[in-house]
């Protein structure tokens, strides 16, 4: 088989996305809890201590990410109530992204504004906050979007108290050159390199899986590195439309290798899974279940008015790591 790097989970971070990325695989919608000694068994799958394991778990908990319940001795944990609808949610955002570029209208959302140099904090906030938004900035008090999300960034200006900032829908005036055009705010270049790294990187593994020569045991470690892998693109990549897109944009290849590799490996891993499980309780384990793009397309267009309301722990905890990895720090 062709070699994959598989993910370092050595930190407590890189352990807590491990575990609610396995449970947000194979568990939600579930809620039942699962003995914290099954939960460690699971992450020795990635080479995880026990101590760190716990750690994790226990830092999850802390934060309103899993609930928890003792019985004796046997401490267990499972997911909060409301999570799983945002699990189903943000699972089909993620087997979905990149599949087609965003129809476009033509126009630009546009926000210029104006911060005093004794604000940079709030400047800065502003800037991390506008990017996760998915503007960019064209120049330095000017950022711009092909996407309609001015009540978005008018929302943000009124939370931060940026009252000198204009914001608009509007068209670009042709003839113009290059460097001033709304598009040169988005250099792709290092995207694309991510997304031909991605493919170039999981294309052999795409002909083992079909060649039938993954085990369950290496399907389960995979599976989650892959999603842990690919999560990021929906967050970072600006999603603009085709016509904004270069010729040989990489991203569906990378997309459509992606979904096969998730969905082709799920019965391993839920069968790897499951066998973890079966060592601290069988009829537990009986109860995992993987999704697949198809299960999640169907759960997505069932949730009717349970949608996520941004109100949850775990969407907090997203929009809180979007943040500090869209601030200049991070960059």
């Amino acid at each position: 088989m062709a070699a994959i790097d598989l993910p370092r989970a050595q930190n407590g971070r890189e352990a807590q996305l491990l575990l609610t990325s396995l449970l947000g695989d194979f568990w939600y919608w579930r809620d039942e809890h699962i003995p914290s000694t099954a939960l460690v068994r699971l992450l020795a799958e990635f080479g995880i201590t026990a101590e760190s394991a716990r750690a994790a778990m226990r830092r999850l908990a802390a934060r309103g990410l899993l609930t928890v319940s003792r019985s004796g001795r046997t401490t267990a944990y499972g997911i909060p109530p409301r999570t799983s609808e945002v699990i189903v949610e943000r699972t089909h955002r993620m087997l979905t992204f990149g599949a087609a570029a965003p129809k476009w209208d033509g126009h630009w959302t546009v926000l210029a504004f104006s911060v005093p140099e004794q604000d940079r904090e709030v400047r800065s906030t502003l800037r991390a906050r506008l990017r996760v938004l998915r503007f960019a900035a064209l120049y330095d008090g000017l950022w711009v979007s092909p996407h309609d999300t001015g009540a978005a960034a008018r929302a943000v200006l009124e939370e931060l108290g940026v009252a000198t900032a204009t914001v608009l829908r509007c068209t670009e005036v042709p003839g113009g050159s290059a460097a001033g055009s709304p598009c040169a705010a988005f250099d792709l270049r290092p995207l694309a390199a991510e997304y031909r790294d991605f493919t170039a990187r999981y294309e052999p593994l795409l002909a083992e899986v079909e060649a039938g020569r993954i085990g369950p045991a290496e399907a389960l470690r995979l599976r989650t590195g892959l999603r842990v892998d690919w999560r990021h693109f929906p967050e970072t990549d600006p999603d603009l439309p085709a016509e904004l897109l270069p010729p040989d944009w990489p991203r569906p290849a990378a997309q459509r290798v992606f979904v096969q590799i998730y969905d082709q490996l799920g019965p391993l891993a839920e069968l790897r899974f499951r066998e973890v499980l079966a060592g601290s309780d069988p009829a537990l384990a009986a109860l995992a279940q993987h999704h697949d793009s198809a299960t999640v397309a169907e759960l997505y267009a069932g949730l009717g008015d349970r949608r996520a309301r941004g109100d949850t722990p775990f969407e907090r905890a997203a929009a809180a790591r979007r943040l500090a990895e869209a601030s200049p720090a991070s960059r």
